[in-house]
Formats: C-alpha cells, sequence, structure tokens
C-alpha cells in the first residue's frame, strides 16, 4: 500500500504518518547485482499544507543486503535519512498528482532512496578483497620472482 496523505484533511490539521512499506512497493529496480532491496522501508512522516503545497518531514530507513564489491562477503547497509524533506507542490507545472484528494508521497520516497544506494559497496574500507592467486603462484620461496612483475619486460628493453 503506498504511503498517501489525505490533502482535505491537511487543512484542519497536520498529519502523522508511521509504518512500513513493502520493497515491492518502492519499485526499486536496481541494476548492481551486488546491492538487493528485499526488507521493508520504515518510515516516520509529517505532512502538513502551506499555502498551495504540502511539505514532508521526517526519518526514512531502509536496509539493504549487499556483497562487497572487492571481497564478495555480504553484508548490511543501512540507509538512513533523519531528517528527509519534501516540497510537494500542488499547482504548476510540477504539481503533485493527487487522486480522490489523495496524494501519494511513495516516488519521492523512491527516488531519495535510489540517491542513498551505494555506488562501490564495501564491506568495510579496509577490505583487501580476494587473495591474490595469481602473486603466489608466481613467488619462489615467499619471494617474489624476477619476472613477477609487468614492467618487467618493459625494464629490460634497450633503447
Amino acid at each position: 500500500m503506498p504511503v498517501q496523505v489525505n490533502i482535505r484533511h491537511l487543512k484542519e490539521k497536520e498529519a502523522h504518518l508511521r509504518g512500513e512499506l513493502p520493497v515491492a512497493e518502492l519499485d526499486l529496480e536496481n541494476k548492481d547485482e551486488l546491492i538487493h532491496a528485499r526488507r521493508p522501508l520504515r518510515y516516520e512522516l509529517t505532512a502538513q499544507k502551506i499555502g498551495g503545497a504540502i511539505l514532508a518531514r521526517g526519518r526514512l530507513e531502509l536496509t539493504l543486503d549487499c556483497e562487497c564489491a572487492r571481497c564478495l562477503k555480504p553484508f548490511a547497509h543501512r540507509i538512513l535519512l533523519e531528517q528527509w524533506t519534501a516540497h510537494l507542490p500542488l499547482e504548476g507545472p510540477e504539481k503533485t498528482p493527487v487522486k480522490e484528494d489523495m496524494a501519494d508521497l511513495t516516488p519521492y520516497l523512491r527516488e531519495d532512496i535510489l540517491l542513498e544506494f551505494p555506488q562501490h559497496p564495501l564491506c568495510g574500507a579496509d577490505c583487501a578483497g580476494l587473495p591474490n592467486r595469481a602473486k603466489e603462484s608466481k613467488t619462489k620461496g615467499g619471494r617474489p620472482a624476477e619476472d613477477s612483475s609487468a614492467w618487467s619486460a618493459l625494464n629490460r628493453l634497450k633503447f
């Protein structure tokens, strides 16, 4: 069920919205194989009508299931927007769609959540990645072999 607010009720007083939104409602199509949105979005919002617009403010929280881009270890990444704010005009060219006195906040929640997705998910800043097996095979007795460097062939060139 989308997060909606009744505009007529906002004329009298502000609305308080609290709950969980299933991730399927957010339609978070993500092309990144390392990020999976499976858990619901938790929200605590206050909406009020100010002039010809709705001002929505509150807190959004979503936990993503990710895989580290370096070592492929699974980890949870928490998106927390403590002071989320949206100004939704009810008039003009960019007005918020209203259906039967209900304004849907879901597209605005979705947009800001997507902007917070990690670009390059890492389990930790100090993650060293997968063990480099290619380097290990090129060593002799714990010391690197002479031609283990990609630059070694260039270093042997005589000009």
